[in-house]
């Protein structure tokens, strides 16, 4: 069973502020509501006040869906709302000149008010909205000194001065030039985030990517001037053995040699990647979490052990290293490896994980990753333990014996 608040620990942080965003644009149609529906029962009476709050409730339903679908059109998940815009249009000019006719045939005094407030909120707050929905600042201002201007023409009817339409025109520019700005402001921000994210997951690929570059680079520079070499070799092999000539059985040796030598060099330079110290990949591990924009903290020591098992933690640590830059949304790393019985433990520990399990056991996940660290581990009778741990958490938990001589040693330094 999931605990509450799960399905929001389960986003990541862009889709925690994309939620956001869009529960922001819902909450103005709710402040539309409370602001212009139902303020009109302090105004005029319940039968007129009820119309101009289902008008209010009917628009600002509207504004909610034109404003979900543009923000989804921002991000390219659906093509542009052109036909629900205009019919928000259609909407906001129903309910203004709705509106208008309740001032104008309804009693005079509060009930003009009201249905004046209806009349010039709802073209703010449409004129806000619809702005989502283009693109360019020339069509955002022309959409706002749209609604201003119709505004303006929807008092003549109420034979209103042309000072006071100018001054209506003006309030509608302005209240709706702010929402449209701020709405605007908040998918910036949104898609910042997500450029942002999308950065982050590039700079640890590249970081990935170059070490692959470095080991291919040194195999490439191991085996191929051998390889060069056993070609010319074995083609000068040939053509001595076509012409019966005892040489090419030594050009033979030689290319026998090469490969041999070859052979050996490949094992060095795969033995120098498999077996790093466990200094070494740690520090690797820093920098490359560090690139990603995340806080590595690593305490212990890690000197002093045998070549297997800073071979097998070493492993551990960057096998670790790259399922936190691959999955989850991690943003504190902790590492620590200490001694304890005759054992030395390494723990990975991140705040990234996807999904808590609740409150049973944690479930340890398969995947080849950790399958090849449990069989590294076993070569030295190694242990391996990984689950999420609490809430958010994802523990790693690496345990190898120490031969007598090294764990003596190593309690004599801890101590």
């Amino acid at each position: 069973m999931r605990r509450p608040g799960g399905w929001w620990r389960t986003k990541s942080t862009p889709e925690k502020v994309e939620t956001y965003t869009r529960w922001s644009f819902h909450f103005f149609g709710v402040i539309e509501v409370f602001a212009l529906g139902v303020t009109a029962y302090g105004r005029t009476g319940a039968g007129l006040a009820t119309v101009l709050c289902l008008l209010v409730a009917v628009h600002a339903a509207a504004c909610m869906v034109v404003s979900s679908r543009a923000l989804d059109w921002t991000r390219g998940r659906r093509s542009q709302p052109v036909r629900l815009m205009w019919a928000l249009v259609v909407v906001s000019a129903a309910v203004s000149v709705t509106a208008v006719g309740i001032a104008e045939r309804g009693p005079a005094g509060e009930v003009e008010t009201a249905a004046g407030s209806v009349y010039g909120g709802v073209l703010c707050y449409a004129a806000g909205v619809i702005t989502l929905g283009v693109r360019g600042w020339r069509r955002r201002v022309a959409v706002v000194g749209a609604f201003a201007v119709g505004a303006g023409l929807l008092t003549f009817p109420l034979e209103m001065p042309l000072l006071a339409s100018v001054v209506l025109a003006g309030l509608v520019m302005v209240t709706g030039g702010f929402l449209a700005v701020t709405s605007i402001f908040s998918l910036w921000l949104l898609n910042a985030v997500y450029a942002l994210d999308d950065a982050k997951e590039t700079r640890a690929r590249l970081a990935v990517a170059e070490e692959r570059l470095r080991f291919g680079r040194d195999l490439h520079d191991v085996m191929g001037r051998n390889l060069a070499v056993i070609a010319l070799k074995s083609e000068l092999a040939v053509q001595l053995a076509r012409r019966g000539r005892p040489e090419a059985v030594e050009q033979m040796i030689e290319v026998q040699r090469i490969a041999q030598e070859s052979q050996r060099e490949v094992r060095d330079v795969v033995r120098g990647y498999r077996e790093a110290a466990l200094e070494v990949e740690l520090a690797g591990a820093r920098g490359v979490l560090s690139a990603a924009g995340i806080v590595s903290e690593v305490t212990g020591e890690t000197a002093g052990l045998p070549a297997e098992v800073q071979s097998a933690l070493g492993w551990v640590v960057r096998e670790a290293t790259t399922n936190v830059l691959r999955h989850g949304d991690a943003k504190k790393v902790a590492v620590k490896v200490r001694m304890s019985e005759g054992r030395v433990v390494l723990t990975v520990e991140n705040d990234g994980v996807a999904e808590t399990t609740g409150d049973g056991p944690p479930a340890g996940p398969g995947g080849s990753g950790l399958s090849g660290l449990r069989e590294r581990l076993s070569a030295v009778d190694g242990t391996l333990e990984a689950g999420p741990v609490g809430r958010g958490v994802f523990r790693l938990t690496a345990e190898v014996p120490l031969p007598a001589a090294t764990a003596g040693a190593a309690l004599e330094v801890a101590s």
